[in-house]
């Protein structure tokens, strides 16, 4: 394949063939066949090629919403894809997928809204590059911790479910164990509170460095991201200290991912372009 060719990737390449997927995931369900799995991880990986060549071409910023959440969904995608291979019987696209899906779709939605996808990063954070790109990194690493265990949640509730009432409705295909979808979830948030707490602290500090004409009323991505560690570190404390039910552990993680998604589609307050 020419670069030419990688060049005219677009939104709707990965997006249909993400879409494709997770339809024969479903299929596999009804019908659970050898063809149907291969044919869904041949279409998948062909949607993670596309979605990879897309980010490396166009490498959109961290900064913009539709950048943000489109490296988030690419990393969703490896998630789902390395979990395919490596649990075989487990339904992981099913609950995967759609995530990726809908990332994928809120940067369409973006894009289409702004009617660009360049971002103008301003110059007071030109000579920032280097802790910038480890703020982003720091926050990259926490969604992608919210985002499991989000998926592990609501693995845990319809596994609970199903437990409780004795039905099957994913057929043959399985899911992991409570105990494993408990531990996952656990360390997700383990991992996403450290790196969340400081990406947002390191923001605060590069932001205190910014000249006084560019300060602003806090945006709701500075608000958001507060919001977000509370709601993190009273994840934390319900773990450890309080003890609480895994049902309500999940219904916090699922809280805390949908505030994540808000985060992220909110604009950045210093940056142009992205709004």
């Amino acid at each position: 394949m020419s670069l030419s060719t990688l060049q005219g990737v677009s939104h709707t390449c990965f997006g249909l063939s993400y879409l494709l997927a997770f339809t024969l995931e479903l299929a596999r369900i009804r019908w659970p066949r050898t063809g149907l799995r291969t044919a869904g991880l041949v279409v998948g990986a062909v949607g993670l090629f596309t979605h990879s060549a897309y980010l490396a071409i166009h490498h959109p910023s961290l900064a913009a919403p539709y950048g943000s959440l489109l490296l988030l969904a690419w990393v969703l995608a490896v998630f789902y894809f390395y979990g395919s291979l490596h649990h075989a019987r487990q339904a992981w696209g099913i609950f995967v997928l759609p995530v990726v899906l809908g990332l994928v779709a809120l940067s369409l939605v973006i894009v289409s809204l702004s009617g660009t996808d360049d971002v103008d990063v301003p110059v007071w954070l030109v000579g920032e590059k280097f802790w910038g790109a480890i703020h982003g990194l720091l926050l990259l690493l926490a969604a992608v911790g919210l985002s499991v265990a989000f998926l592990s949640s609501v693995m845990y509730l319809v596994q609970a479910r199903r437990l409780r009432t004795k039905a099957n409705p994913l057929g043959a295909v399985k899911i992991l164990s409570l105990e494993r979808l408990e531990e996952m979830s656990r360390r997700a948030v383990n991992l996403a509170f450290p790196m969340l707490t400081a990406g947002v602290l390191l923001g605060m500090l590069m932001l205190n460095h910014e000249p006084p004409s560019t300060l602003v009323t806090p945006s709701l991505k500075v608000l958001g991201s507060y919001g977000l560690i509370l709601v993190v570190a009273m994840l934390v404390y319900m773990r450890y200290a309080a003890h609480v039910s895994g049902r309500r552990l999940a219904v916090w993680s699922i809280l805390a991912f949908v505030l994540l998604v808000v985060v992220l589609m909110a604009a950045h307050p210093f940056v142009e372009g992205g709004k």
